[in-house]
């Protein structure tokens, strides 16, 4: 039965598993010991760096994408490991992002890729028989399965089912049973009067025998003697359980017994938690991460410190191979989350919660306490307070963005926006490599909701504009003066950047108050909506190389440069890269391709993924087809084409219902019907060794 408040509860999860990794991130590194970390930091009260930008590790992207293998596969029917073998492969870019690619035999989930490349189907891909009991019992079994548990809330044995059949996908052994124990520690701390009641349900789906259950029951046994000081329970478990006794890389022990100690001596305490988490040492985000996830959903989103949902803003990065579904919004994810619980637990989701889920569109109704979606301002100083009100809000929603703007006058300015693409000069480290793809494009309507409440000053202005990344140019439209005391609906379509990426969308606020009678008071955005067919352009002129991949794409194997105003790319193999709208159902892509070297030069149509989507191109001498990829390659149409190295071809590539039209320098070469894939991302691919040049790309969709 799924329980009241499940959305909130969800959300509360989520946003606690987050912190819990920004916190412990910075020192997760070896050589933040233990005691190293305690006479640097000392008794950690806070996040120890602060992030422009946090970029998500494999301890978020592993919950966030491998759950899609109920969206792919298991849609009608039960889970199984080869499903979420699946969604490995066709979200993971091979050797970069989503988790670490540390080598083979030295990083289990390389390890696991690897084998799964090769055609080892999970379980198998994770065996101790494949790959060793050491590689299988490092911690990654327990670090990727957060969601597991908060689809399956009151369900231990469940949650621990699903958890167990994800982890398989990699590891084995006590790898297993802590994937077991902590997604029932998960679904249990849903209707938990205790922590105990939580450390006795991940005991009660793994082995009594089991290491994994002996190291819980002596942290448990030792704070029983010794129930106030965490640092002596820490050392106990550095000389009895520590890693000169499990080797490898990171072995999930330890690390377990760290996450009992923390949920033991935090007694409950969502901060405290994740701190004794973080101070322990060993792998901290991890650690920090798993306990986060129990403590949020335990202790609500009012168990959450302010001073530490804040700077999370509703918002992380991830580094799959789509740029779109990498940029996380917690709100919309935890409703997307927990819509998902109701179809896998049998019940129907309120209509409430379903017209509030709206994919392949921004909809923020600020509807969750406290959410944020992720919205920024430029000046801070004139607008010194952007917060969650529960207090003004539309009829349709529970809260809404509240911007207090204080003394403007004719000159000063401070922007409200939200960012649907992100650069690297917006973080700190290059940490996971993520690639983006852009959440609101030209010729997109953006609506929004505004009410006002002015105490002084002349009247306040909004501004609505666009940022064009490349020239880093605020491209002003229409000023609204909204009237004090009422909702003022604003709306304006995006315009066009000339082939460039847009990086903000929002509003300038203004005022043209004098230093007499300077302009106070609160703004509210009570919804903020972008939807509609987008028309846009990529001039490679105007984009860049970053984190390993050419904006706005996400490349998978192959070498993808910018050179001469184009996407030029080599390999020694297939090869792939992909943007745009994930959701996508019609679109519309023209490019001029120039083959240089090799018979397959592709575009890309509605990919769900590097293993599932569309090809249609060049294929061998004289030759055009279109190509079925769906973990495996099939022809659905061919026919002669006389084409040339060397020579420019102008493509266009229509998706449109299950017609598949493919348009060479004006002339219709190829046309098929296939309903394998509804809609997805586009893109350009090669199938085997070649070379060649991608420039002026259109994109129409819808």
């Amino acid at each position: 039965m799924i329980p009241k408040h499940y959305v909130e509860t969800v959300y509360a999860g989520f946003l606690g598993m987050n912190v819990g990794i920004r916190l412990g991130a910075p020192i997760e590194p070896v050589v933040w010991t233990h005691d190293r970390i305690r006479d640097v930091y000392g008794d950690i009260r806070s996040y120890v760096k602060e992030y422009k930008t946090f970029s998500a590790d494999d301890d978020a992207n592993g919950p966030v994408f491998f759950i899609r293998a109920l969206y792919d596969d298991a849609v009608d029917r039960e889970l199984t490991p080869d499903d979420v073998g699946k969604a490995w492969l066709n979200y993971a870019r091979e050797g970069i992002g989503m988790f670490w690619w540390g080598g083979e035999n030295v990083s289990t989930e390389h390890t696991a890729y690897l084998n799964l490349r090769r055609g080892i189907p999970a379980p198998r891909s994770g065996s101790i028989e494949v790959n060793g009991l050491e590689l299988a019992e490092q911690i990654g079994g327990q670090i990727f399965i957060d969601s597991w548990g908060l689809l399956f809330p009151g369900q231990v044995e469940k949650a621990a089912e699903y958890a167990e059949k994800a982890a398989s996908v990699s590891h084995d052994g006590n790898g297993l049973y802590g994937a077991r124990f902590m997604a029932a520690c998960i679904a249990k701390a849903f209707e938990a009067a205790s922590i105990d009641e939580v450390i006795a349900a991940g005991l009660s789906v793994i082995p009594e025998d089991s290491t994994y259950a002996r190291v819980v029951h002596a942290v448990m046994a030792f704070h029983k003697s010794n129930p106030s000081d965490f640092r002596a329970c820490w050392n106990y478990l550095d000389e009895n359980w520590g890693y000169d006794k499990y080797t490898g890389v990171c072995h999930i022990i330890p690390n377990a017994g760290v996450c009992v100690l923390a949920l033991l001596y935090g007694a409950g305490d969502f901060a405290r938690t994740v701190e004794y988490a973080s101070m322990c040492g060993w792998d901290t985000d991890c650690n920090a991460g798993n306990v986060g996830t129990i403590l949020g959903v335990m202790g609500g989103l009012a168990g959450i410190p302010e001073h530490y949902r804040k700077p999370i803003n509703d918002f992380i990065v991830a580094s799959s191979v789509s740029g779109y579904l990498n940029l996380v919004d917690f709100p919309t994810f935890a409703k997307e989350l927990a819509l998902l619980g109701y179809r896998v637990n049998g019940e129907e989701a309120p209509e409430e919660l379903k017209r509030r889920v709206k994919p392949g569109e921004l909809f923020f109704d600020f509807d969750l306490p406290g959410s944020t979606h992720g919205f920024r301002t430029s000046n801070s100083f004139k607008t010194p307070v952007v917060r969650h009100s529960g207090a003004v809000h539309t009829d349709d929603s529970r809260g809404s963005l509240e911007v207090v703007f204080d003394r403007l006058v004719e000159g000063d300015s401070s922007k409200l926006y939200f960012k649907p693409f992100y650069r690297r000069e917006e973080f700190n480290d290059e940490k996971y490599k993520p690639v983006f793809a852009p959440l609101a494009c030209a010729g997109q309507t953006v609506k929004a909701s505004f009410y006002l409440d002015q105490w002084e000053g002349r009247p306040l202005t909004l501004t609505s504009y666009v940022r064009n990344t490349h020239t880093k140019e605020d491209v002003r439209l229409d000023t609204v003066t909204p009237a004090s005391g009422r909702w003022t609906e604003i709306e304006f379509v995006i315009p066009d950047t000339d082939g460039a990426v847009i990086d903000e969308i929002g509003w300038i606020l203004e005022s043209a108050s004098p230093l007499t009678d300077r302009a106070i008071g609160s703004l509210y955005l009570g919804c903020f909506h972008v939807s509609g067919a987008a028309d846009y352009t990529i001039d490679f002129a105007k984009q860049y190389k970053e984190f390993g991949s050419v904006t706005p794409f996400a490349q998978h194997r192959g070498k993808w440069e910018l050179q001469g105003g184009a996407l030029h790319c080599v390999t020694d193999g297939d090869c792939s890269t992909y943007s745009g709208n994930y959701y996508a159902k019609k679109t519309v892509v023209e490019a001029t391709i120039k083959p240089i070297a090799g018979d397959s030069h592709c575009m890309i149509a509605r990919a769900q993924g590097i293993m599932r989507h569309y090809l249609a191109g060049f294929d061998g001498a004289g030759t055009v087809s279109l190509i079925r990829q769906n973990f495996g390659q099939e022809r659905l149409a061919s026919a002669a084409f006389d084409w040339k190295h060397g020579e420019e071809y102008r493509f266009k590539l229509t998706a449109d219902g299950d017609m598949m039209t493919l348009m060479i320098n004006g002339a219709n070469v190829l046309e098929c019907k296939d309903d394998a894939f509804a809609g997805g991302m586009f893109g350009f691919g090669c199938l085997k060794q070649g070379e060649n040049e991608i420039r002026d790309v259109r994109v129409h969709s819808e």
